[in-house]
């Protein structure tokens, strides 16, 4: 492939919009990182893979794990993979958009789960998915106002990790927490102005007092809007409203950072 222009790469290229990806079913991966997640865990839903001469031999491996996996691998020019994506170091995929449903999510006893409520920034979807990743969560869920998980910046900023846990949108935030009790999940919001001080639930966790939340039981955290946080009625959906102290003078907590103090929190506290 050597024309910039041609139909094939202003397709993959129109995948940045919402549209396109709604009616054709697919969404784009960028760069040798999560190619490669791709490839790994879910080949049968990578379509197509685009390679320039120079990603070629730096990626030689993901390269021959896709042509291994029986996924069409296309080379193009250097000009080709800039216009597909001038961000992914020459190296795309497409996928189809295959996500689980909630009740897939919650069906194997799940011990901890990342919620995002009205979550619209997609660095800080991504982030978060990627930090429930880390923290061992056994699924991230979004609400139907959140971003879409297959914005090209969310699925950039999960780093490969939307390969790796189940991910499940849509649906009010009251139906999410009542499907997450059924589950046997004590649900935590998290909000600077919760009742319970995190450090202090850590203190306790594995033999919390009645009235106070465990840590160590099964978790779900729920993360709202970065502008305005939960609303009142939001906030009296969850179980306990838990805040994470800031020591200095920091106003708050980035989204993504708070969830991350609160998900290794709770990591830290089932390990016991």
């Amino acid at each position: 492939m050597t024309n910039p222009r041609a139909d094939r790469v202003k397709h993959v290229r129109s995948l940045a919009q919402r549209s396109v990806r709604r009616r054709t079913g697919t969404f784009l991966v960028e760069g040798p990182q999560s190619v490669r997640e791709a490839v790994a865990e879910v080949p049968d839903q990578v379509r197509e893979v685009y390679v320039g001469p120079d990603a070629a031999d730096r990626y030689a491996d993901v390269v021959a794990a896709a042509a291994a996996a029986g996924v069409r691998v296309r080379r193009g020019s250097t000009e080709v993979l800039d216009a597909m994506s001038p961000d992914a170091q020459q190296l795309v995929a497409v996928v189809d958009a295959a996500l689980p449903g909630r009740a897939e999510v919650l069906a194997h006893a799940p011990r901890l789960v990342a919620v995002l409520s009205q979550v619209r920034d997609p660095g800080n979807a991504g982030t978060v998915v990627r930090t429930a990743d880390a923290a061992g969560a056994d699924g991230v869920l979004l609400t139907g106002a959140s971003v879409d998980v297959h914005n090209p910046k969310v699925v950039r900023s999960t780093a490969g990790s939307l390969f790796h846990l189940p991910v499940a949108t849509g649906g009010e935030l009251a139906d999410v927490v009542a499907d997450l009790r059924a589950a046997g999940l004590c649900v935590l919001a998290a909000d600077g102005r919760g009742e319970h001080d995190l450090d202090a639930l850590l203190d306790v966790a594995g033999a919390a007092p009645a009235g106070v939340p465990d840590l160590a039981a099964p978790t779900a955290w729920v993360f709202g809007n970065e502008a305005w946080g939960m609303s009142d009625d939001d906030r009296a959906l969850a179980d306990a409203v838990v805040r994470v102290p800031i020591r200095g003078r920091a106003e708050s907590l980035n989204l993504a950072t708070a969830a991350a103090v609160c998900l290794f929190a709770s990591a830290r506290a089932q390990r016991r």
